[in-house]
C-alpha cells in the first residue's frame, strides 16, 4: 500500500534521506522513529508531495506520487507536524472546505461531519471559530480533517505534541480501530511508548538512512536487550557513530 523505492532528498551536499527502501501493508501501523533531524519530516514531505525527491520513487495505494499525484493524494489522508488551518472559520466550515477538496459529495458531509466531530469530542464546538480552540482542540480537528474522505492511507506526523492523556488515548484506539478495517497507517512519532503500543512494525530513520526495520522482536534481537525496551533499541542504535 506504502511503497519507498531508493529514496533519496540532498539539500546542496547534505543527504537528508538516503537510499530509503520500506513497504507498509494494507492494515498495517507502521511506526517511524529517529532523533531530531533524522530525516522523518523530509521523508513525508517527499511522500506526500510537498517536495520532490532527487531520486527514487513513491507510491501510495499504487499510484506514482510524480506521475499520478492526484490519484495518489486522493486517497491519502495527511496530519503535518505544523497543520495550517483557516482560524476564521468555524470547525464544521472548515471540514466543508477540506471536504470540497476532496469531492466529497453534500450528502456524504452531511453525513461525515456530524460522525467526526462526535468521535472527536468537538460537535459542541462545531459553530465556533477555530480560533478559539484549544491547542488539543486543533489538534483534533485535523485529524477529522485528514479522515473527512475516508482515506485508505493515513500518514501522520507527530500526532502526540500537545495532546492531553485522554486525546493521546483517543488517538491510539482510533489508529488501532483503523487498522482493524483496512486503512494503512504510517506514523511518525517521538514517543516511544506510543510506538510500543499501537505499531505492528518499526522503522528506525539515523542520518538519512534506515538503520533498522521490523517487528519488536526484530529490533530486540538486533540491538541484543530484552523485550519490552525499545527506548533502550533506540539509544543503541541511534547513538553517535552508528551507521
Amino acid at each position: 500500500m506504502i511503497r519507498l523505492e531508493n529514496l533519496t532528498k540532498h539539500y546542496g551536499r547534505l543527504a537528508a534521506v538516503d537510499s530509503l527502501s520500506l513497504e507498509v501493508q494494507p492494515g498495517e501501523i507502521f511506526g517511524f522513529l529517529g532523533p531530531n533531524g533524522a530525516g522523518k519530516t523530509t521523508t513525508i514531505r517527499v511522500m506526500m508531495g510537498i517536495l520532490r525527491p532527487t531520486s527514487g520513487r513513491v507510491a501510495l495505494g499504487g499510484y506514482d506520487m510524480e506521475r499520478e499525484p492526484e490519484k495518489a493524494k486522493a486517497i491519502t489522508g495527511f496530519v503535518p507536524d505544523r497543520p495550517f488551518i483557516y482560524e476564521k472559520l468555524s470547525g464544521s466550515e472548515f471540514l466543508k472546505f477540506v471536504g470540497s477538496l476532496h469531492r466529497v459529495s453534500a450528502e456524504a458531509m452531511q453525513r461525515r461531519i456530524p460522525e467526526l466531530l462526535e468521535h472527536f469530542e468537538l460537535i459542541h464546538w462545531k459553530d465556533e471559530l477555530i480560533e478559539s480552540y484549544s491547542h488539543g482542540m486543533k489538534q483534533r480537528l485535523v485529524l477529522c480533517a485528514s479522515l473527512i474522505h475516508q482515506p485508505r492511507i493515513l500518514v501522520v506526523d507527530e500526532p502526540m505534541v500537545g495532546i492531553d492523556p485522554k486525546g493521546a488515548r483517543m488517538l491510539k484506539d482510533l489508529f488501532l480501530d483503523l487498522a482493524k478495517k483496512g486503512t494503512t497507517i504510517f506514523l511518525s512519532t517521538h514517543s516511544i511508548s506510543v510506538a510500543e503500543e499501537v505499531c505492528q512494525r518499526i522503522g528506525i530513520i539515523h542520518r538519512g538512512k534506515l538503520i533498522a526495520s521490523g517487528t519488536m522482536a526484530d529490533l530486540y534481537r538486533l540491538a541484543r536487550v530484552e523485550e519490552g525496551r525499545l527506548e533502550s533499541v533506540f539509544l543503541d542504535l541511534t547513538r553517535d557513530g552508528t551507521s
